[in-house]
């Protein structure tokens, strides 16, 4: 009895095995169909990317006269557009070359490519007193998988301002050590006390620079193999990071902000059938 519960107990484990693989490859598929304007329709009337590109670009102005943005971010800033002849070319300041070995593949014409620090604030600092309450989130607090979900230790800011990787509602972030990048260790943070919060350094954290950019969108985004599967990595075999400048030099396709919503709606329920 005991061996026929043991051989049912290992068949059962073996079952379980297969549908997780099965729904991680299943899901992967979906995430990068999402990224690539396929999950949902485009709708003419959403306008273009190129709407919200330029209001980042004002938004960027406004951060960089308060101090709260480098210059370079401006001066150096990257602008992708395609050609009359159909091939792709960055322009940053008064310098033009072609990129279109670099375009990964199709999107609509109603997208743009971008690179990712053009249009995020990338480990930004928050600013609070010593005494206000914040959240803080060690790597074992952010959920593995799909999706995004964390806890958090509450403290006082002056405890964990210092030394730690800030945040603040409405980030997103992922860990950028193996295996930990691997496993889709990633986050949007919200109803954090004070609306702020610190973690494990390990964590690399984008600020949208206009909230028409969907964190749903970024977290797809950030777990779809086209981001977790070219990654290159730097360090000893127990503990490699994603190598400096892979980020912010990351060709981000960018969506309308309507189409944005709806491919993050429509993950949602897809991933809540799959569960």
């Amino acid at each position: 009895m005991e061996k026929l519960t043991n051989k049912l107990n290992k068949l059962l484990i073996e079952r379980a095995e297969l549908e997780a693989g099965l729904f991680d490859r299943l899901y992967k598929s979906i995430l990068q169909e999402a990224i690539q304007g396929r999950l949902v329709p485009q709708i003419e009337s959403e306008g273009t990317a190129e709407e919200l590109l330029e209001e980042i670009r004002t938004e960027k102005k406004r951060l960089v006269k308060e101090g709260k943005l480098k210059k370079s971010a401006i001066a150096n800033e990257s602008r992708i557009f395609r050609g009359d002849d159909n091939k792709y070319y960055e322009q940053i300041g008064s310098n033009t070359k072609e990129i279109s070995e670099e375009i990964p593949f199709d999107i609509p014409i109603s997208w743009r490519w971008c690179r990712i620090e053009a249009i995020f604030h990338i480990n930004p600092k928050n600013e609070a007193e010593d005494d206000t309450e914040a959240a803080f989130v060690p790597m074992e607090a952010v959920k593995p998988g799909y999706g995004s979900g964390f806890t958090f230790q509450l403290t006082k800011w002056k405890s964990i301002k210092r030394g730690y990787t800030h945040f603040a509602d409405g980030d997103i972030a992922f860990a950028k050590i193996t295996p930990c990048f691997q496993n889709r260790k990633s986050v949007i943070f919200h109803n954090l006390p004070s609306g702020i919060g610190a973690g494990t350094t390990e964590l690399k954290v984008l600020r949208p620079l206009s909230n028409r950019i969907s964190s749903e969108y970024v977290l797809a985004f950030l777990q779809s193999p086209y981001f977790i599967d070219e990654a290159t990595f730097k360090g000893t075999a127990n503990q490699q990071r994603i190598i400096n400048g892979y980020v912010e030099n990351r060709l981000f396709p960018l969506p309308p902000i309507e189409e944005q919503r709806r491919i993050a709606h429509r993950l949602q329920e897809l991933l809540e059938l799959t569960l």
